[in-house]
């Protein structure tokens, strides 16, 4: 016994150890999400129409030498008009100057506009001009430079003033006939004092324009007001779409210091360096310089348009900080149309935020319309005056010694202000305010690689941020960066793509048009290139491709497909996915890029990705194959002999264990049946005849219409139908056979163990249902007649395929592969109708009629599959039956044509409400005739959205398992902590568990049914009990129920097995029921408000063989190594692999009997124990091929063994329990029992605990025994009469707690009971 304590202390450290060891199982993204696109973001950045400025009027009413009458000027006063001094020459002379100087001073902004100046002009002038402008700019942008210091200020009446022929006159000229002259879109500057009555004027004009539209519009005929509606129209469009730069409030005069030029707001808006140096002079702000000069500034080195010298570098950066200060204070799409949509426009607004701050010291307000906030006061004007002040620090010894200038760390230290803001940066912070600057310093080549990381990684935060970088104006800049040939930018490039693509797909038409996609063609066939790069330039491509014929004309020029097909074997599973997807894409619906993957043999290089060990890439590939085979074009022996074979190797995805792959299977073989719809519809068709043979008392339900009908092909000689027939038999139901009983139906019944219903969508996408129960011995006859040479092998086999898929576990899959088989049997009995029914027209609500029996003689024929098709000139008359509704020969005569009927009928759900009405008929009316194609019927599915969305979210970030500061690595730690807790206090109990006992009752309840399976949750007080058809979870601690829930598993099955998967943190059930079918439950419990959702369901075993008394489907799940055992009523015992989702191997038992009990050996991963329904107890060595696994069989048990179990540890004895009640115990390495007892006869259930040897057997004489491992009774648990007797029937099942000493058992009574081994406490 000394001995004991430090060995639980050995489990107690590894059990610790394991927890965060443990492989997680069906926890990927395919698993926690639905399978759909992110929704799409309503991009704003991409400008709905680009503008121009194609011609500017410069008006300049100077009147030199005279001043006007109504201000008064300081003296000394400004005078400088354009940097030129007017009264230094003659009058004329120096107006003409500075019309010239401003001209250029615009044409830096806009070389290409049509300049006119109007120098001093009468009002003739202007509308001239004006009219003139407007006439030859069309739909583009007019630029109205109005500079009024020679004349008197605007009026409040709406006036600016101009001179008379003979300049002794000032005319006024109204602002409502400017509006009418400059139309629409205009922008006009206004440099003169109060300069904000005309904005104030312009709205007025503005407004009263609009109420003059209205009130024409309302008044007059339309006959005769077409035109003036136009003219008004235009006036409207001519206020919204103005742009108006003033000087100053209303209220302002401009100011007069000498030092400055008269016309400040224009140097601001035209020379704003200029201005902004010599203002920096005035302000003597200066701490580097202290005797810096107007002189000295004015010697300043360099071009504006040349960043290395340092004027153009200081043109650079006030560029990006305007830019910047813009961005952040500006709404969007304010920002948008003012600094994105016009050159002009964007350079104007820039250099008016530096005319806010510098007339703002001088106490005059510019102002805007559309008004812009206050920015003069922006943190960012502050990093413009140091990087001013360190360039002029250089200035004195640039002068004086010829010394080089030293670039400016402006850019440098605001990528360090990016990236510190990219540590912490999330989307519920503020953006960070250096972004723009980021989009300027891609201009530069030093700075740009480090630029396109920091970009890339704000990219990587989400959509969010994409959207914030595409509309400060990233696009063209990334785009044009295509060009560039620097291999160092390739990596950066092709993720910041990628990370855009995933956000906005529709820029794939700009890459097209620059040819973009060559260079992520160069990318993806670059062998040096990391394969996480190749991988985001496959998505680019994939996307290029995506419905764009312009895109996979490209790529297919490119040799797209022979890259792709040459990389297909890479070990990067996503770049696997991606090519996947992207030659899936590039051939859809594009028949040259279909046959130059035929060239290539495409289709067969792609084969060997269907066994590919990621599940996405099996999909992926079956997504390509199918629209590969899906290209509606013109048929050829040739085109039609490729999808007969890819059709064939899909056919082996059916048994896939990921219903995402089978989901991509459905829709693949849509394709196929949209190819050969008339094959599909013949081997339909042949089924059902052969069903109705089979049937003959009973009718044979061939589809469901529309309206919900059911079209039955058995009806008698008289019209009516068989008597055998009732309401009940004909109602939906969830009996759906075996998996070999698809064989008699094709069409079956959906599981709705949900109360979920069928909705009128008017298409065809139910399935009906057959007889209540269809026995499973018949099951192979029917499908396996179809393969006979004179029907061909494809088109059976790919029906069979299909008819699997309907019984598929997985409720989505099932309901689309229902839609695809009721539309081809549809297409197969409404093929065979009469012609001269259908010419009938619709003429009533009712119930159709019974039709005729007889064939007329123009019956069509079925088309021809082969050398012996099916004949439907013995087809019977089809009728429509509905569910509880009086039979046809009951019913009035309507003589309407069955199928016109099918819009009328509604769909009723197995769980239809008492007083439901169902759906309504004018819903119904909306289908106009009867849809018999596939065409209308196909189903898709949203997994290449969802794999780009992959793209669309970060993948730099730590993962949430990773950060251990996130919130699930604090709930995990938290469930580790807990776990080790109930280990330890379960320790304790162990201890003594070997010698007391085991009936203390803690736990009572009465089930929902009677249990057929029961388990405890390791950590959780949870107790999931299974009866047939649901599990109930049990709080046994507390003694309530939290949950019950159905299984979905067809009403004649059973569940058989159940688990709890990932039980040491987020915990799922599995379950598995007796057609073979596992099912695995998330948020099974019911707590929090959490919705029951199912993760996954395959079809575990597909071969349950047909017993009286059957195993049903074994489970043993090994959550060390993600596989789980299978077996039961089959001769195999199969193995699956949970993260791979597929068949690991198949090991035949051996045995011609049923697996009754399965367990694995933890430890070393390969000891496999089953114990079979013959009594024997068979060993077997996963490592060793099929053929030698089977390493020993022990046969010493007379009858059924009802559960075998293996010990814990290295050297672990095997304990097996028979029927007979007889428990013996096993070495492996011996072929004879080393030690056994007897018990009762009768034996139901046996446990033995996990951690200590002890055991309990339930008989079927209501009681249970409790042994240690000497065979020592311990405690028997009976039934008892009386108040406080124990009420204990057959016991049908028992479980061990994992780690603590309790016991629960549940009986045919359909009793739960909890026992546990006395308090001492109490």
């Amino acid at each position: 016994m000394a001995g004991e304590p430090d060995e639980d202390a050995y489990v107690e450290d590894e059990g610790e150890l394991i927890d965060w060891q443990l492989s997680v199982a069906f926890a990927k993204s395919r698993h926690a999400e639905k399978i759909e696109g992110s929704k799409t973001l309503t991009q704003s950045w991409r400008m709905k129409e680009r503008m121009k400025t194609v011609s500017v009027a410069l008006v300049l009413c100077l009147n030199v030498g005279v001043d006007p009458p109504d201000v008064v000027k300081t003296s000394p006063c400004a005078r400088l008009e354009c940097w030129i001094d007017p009264l230094a020459s003659s009058p004329q002379k120096a107006l003409e100057a500075i019309g010239s100087s401003l001209q250029k001073q615009y044409e830096r902004w806009q070389p290409r506009a049509r300049y006119k100046q109007s120098l001093d002009p009468t009002v003739d002038e202007v509308k001239k001009l004006c009219t003139s402008l407007r006439r030859n700019a069309k739909e583009e942008r007019v630029l109205f430079h109005y500079n009024g210091h020679g004349v008197p200020r605007p009026t409040v009446n709406g006036e600016i003033w101009v001179f008379n022929k003979s300049y002794t006159q000032y005319i006024p000229l109204s602002v409502y006939d400017l509006q009418t002259w400059m139309g629409s879109p205009s922008i006009y500057v206004y440099d003169c004092s109060n300069a904000g009555i005309i904005l104030d004027s312009f709205r007025q004009f503005s407004t009263q324009r609009e109420q003059e539209n209205e009130s024409s519009s309302a008044g007059s005929s339309p006959r005769y007001n077409n035109s003036s509606c136009n003219s008004q129209a235009s006036g409207v469009a001519a206020v919204k779409n103005c742009i108006q730069l003033a000087a100053c409030r209303g209220n302002e005069l401009l100011p007069m210091n000498p030092e400055l030029p008269a016309d400040l707001f224009t140097a601001c808006l035209t020379t704003p360096i200029k201005i902004a140096l010599r203002w920096f002079v005035l302000q003597n702000t200066s701490k580097l310089v202290p005797n810096l000069t107007q002189e000295l500034v004015d010697r300043i080195p360099g071009q504006l348009n040349d960043r290395r010298t340092m004027l153009g570098e200081l043109n650079w950066v006030f560029t990006a900080i305007t830019d910047t200060i813009a961005w952040n204070i500006l709404p969007r799409e304010l920002f948008q149309r003012l600094f994105r949509q016009d050159l002009l426009v964007a350079s104007l607004f820039r250099n008016f935020l530096l005319a806010e701050r510098i007339m703002r010291s001088y106490n005059c307000t510019p102002i805007s319309s559309p008004r812009l906030p206050p920015t003069y006061q922006h943190p960012m004007w502050q990093a413009w005056d140091l990087a001013l002040d360190l360039c002029l620090s250089q200035l004195p010894k640039i002068m004086d010694e010829s010394s080089n200038f030293k670039h400016s760390l402006f850019f440098a230290e605001q990528l360090t202000a990016f990236q510190v803001w990219l540590s912490f940066g999330s989307e519920h912070r503020n953006p960070p305010e250096q972004l723009p600057i980021v989009l300027q310093v891609l201009l530069s080549q030093v700075h740009r690689l480090r630029a396109l990381d920091l970009l890339g990684r704000f990219l990587d935060l989400g959509p969010w941020a994409v959207s914030l970088a595409l509309s400060v104006g990233i696009f063209p800049y990334v785009l044009k960066l295509l060009q560039s040939s620097a291999r160092e930018l390739r990596p950066l490039l092709v993720f910041i793509w990628a990370k855009i693509l995933a956000v906005d797909s529709s820029c794939q038409a700009d890459l097209v048009k620059d040819n973009g996609h060559k260079y992520f063609l160069s990318v993806l066939a670059d062998p040096y290139m990391p394969a996480e790069h190749r991988t985001m330039a496959a998505f680019v491509l994939a996307v290029i491709v995506n419905e764009y014929p312009s895109g996979q004309e490209a790529a297919l020029q490119g040799n797209l497909i022979a890259i792709c097909l040459e990389q297909l074997n890479d070990p990067h599973h996503l770049l696997r996915q991606w090519l996947a997807l992207c030659l899936g894409k590039v051939w859809t619906n594009f028949n040259a890029a279909r046959w130059c993957g035929v060239r290539d043999s495409a289709h067969e290089k792609m084969y060997v990705l269907l066994t590919d060990p990621i599940p996405e890439v099996r999909a992926a590939t079956v997504f390509a194959l199918g629209t590969f085979i899906s290209n509606a074009t013109e048929r050829s022996d040739h085109a039609n002999n490729i999808d007969h074979s890819v059709g064939l190797k899909l056919v082996s995805v059916t048994q896939d264990g990921c219903s995402l792959v089978r989901k991509e299977l459905s829709v693949a073989l849509s394709g196929l049946i949209l190819q050969f719809e008339s094959q599909f519809s013949a081997v339909a068709y042949q089924f059902l005849e052969e069903e109705r043979q089979r049937e003959q008392n009973n009718p044979t339900i061939a589809a469901i219409a529309p309206g919900g009908w059911n079209v039955v092909t058995n009806v008698g000689t008289d019209g009516s139908l068989p008597s055998a027939v009732s309401g009940s038999s004909m109602k939906y139901s969830t009996s759906r056979g075996s998996i070999k009983g698809l064989a008699i139906s094709p069409i079956l019944s959906y599981n709705s163990s949900g109360g979920s219903s069928y909705e009128s969508s008017g298409s065809v996408e139910n399935v009906p249902v057959f007889q209540d129960r269809l026995k499973r011995a018949s099951s192979s006859s029917s499908l396996a007649s179809l393969a006979t040479p004179g029907y061909g092998n494809v088109y059976t086999n790919v029906w069979k395929c299909l008819l699997q898929l309907v019984m598929d576990p997985d409720p989505e899959v099932g309901d689309m592969v229902k839609r695809l088989v009721n539309s081809v049997n549809l297409k197969a009995t409404t093929t065979a109708r009469p012609k001269l029914m259908a010419k009938s027209t619709i003429t009533s609500h009712s119930a159709p009629s019974s039709p005729s029996n007889r064939p007329p003689a123009n019956m069509p024929q079925l088309p021809q599959l082969s050398e012996t098709p099916p004949q439907a000139t013995n087809f019977p008359g089809d009728v429509m039956v509905k569910a509880g509704e009086q039979t046809m020969s009951q019913r009035p005569h309507s003589g309407l044509p069955v199928g016109s009927q099918f819009r009328y009928s509604a769909q009723f759900s197995r769980s239809r409400k008492i007083f439901d009405k169902g759906p309504s008929i004018l819903e119904d009316q909306e289908e106009e005739t009867t849809r018999t194609s596939t065409k209308d019927s196909l189903v898709s599915t949203e997994f290449f959205q969802w794999c780009c969305k992959y793209f669309g979210q970060s993948v730099m970030r730590v993962s949430d398992d990773k950060d251990q500061e996130s919130e699930p690595h604090h709930e995990r730690e938290f469930r580790f902590m807990r776990n080790a807790r109930v280990r330890e206090e379960a320790r304790l109990e162990q201890l003594r568990a070997g010698f007391n006992r085991l009936d203390d009752q803690v736990f009572i309840n009465k089930n929902q049914s009677v249990p057929t399976v029961i388990k405890f949750h390791p950590y959780e007080p949870h107790l999931a009990v299974a009866d047939r058809e649901g599990i109930s979870i049990w709080e046994w601690e507390q003694g309530t129920r939290t949950n019950y829930f159905f299984n979905q598993n067809p009403r004649h099955s059973r569940i058989t097995a159940m688990d709890f998967i990932n039980a040491h943190t987020k915990t799922l059930l599995l379950t598995g029921s007796d057609d073979g079918a596992v099912r695995i439950w998330r948020n099974y419990c019911g707590e929090n408000e959490e919705q029951l959702e199912l993760v996954t369901a395959w079809q575990a075993l597909s071969d349950m063989l047909p017993s009286t008394r059957g195993s049903g489907l074994v489970m043993d799940w090994e959550q060390e190594s993600g596989n789980l055992l299978v077996s039961g009523d089959v001769r195999i015992i199969r193995v699956w692999d949970t993260q791979t989702e597929m068949k690991l191997q198949d090991i035949p038992t051996g045995a011609d009997s049923c697996v009754t009990s399965l367990v694995s050996s933890s430890m070393g991963k390969s000891l496999l124990i089953a114990g079979c329904g013959d009594g024997s107890v068979r060993l077997y060595d996963r490592r060793l091929a099929a053929t030698e696994c089977r390493v020993m069989t022990l046969r010493e048990h007379t009858g059924w063994v009802v559960k075998v179990h293996l010990q814990r540890g290295t050297d672990g004895k095997i304990i097996s329990a028979g029927v007979g009640g007889d428990i013996r115990f096993w070495d492996p390495r011996f072929t004879e029992s080393v030690k056994h007892f007897q018990t009762s006869q009768g034996l139901t259930a046996f446990e033995a605990h996990p951690c200590r040897d002890v055991l309990a057997c339930g008989s079927v004489n209501q009681y249970i025994n409790i042994f240690n491992q000497f065979g020592d009774n311990l405690s028997t648990i009976k039934y008892h009469d009386g108040f406080m007797g124990q009420r204990i029937g057959p016991i049908t099942c028992m479980a061990f707690h994992p780690h603590k000493i309790r016991l629960a058992a549940g009986s045919t009574d359909s009793f739960v009971s909890v026992y546990s081994t006395p308090d001492k406490r109490r």
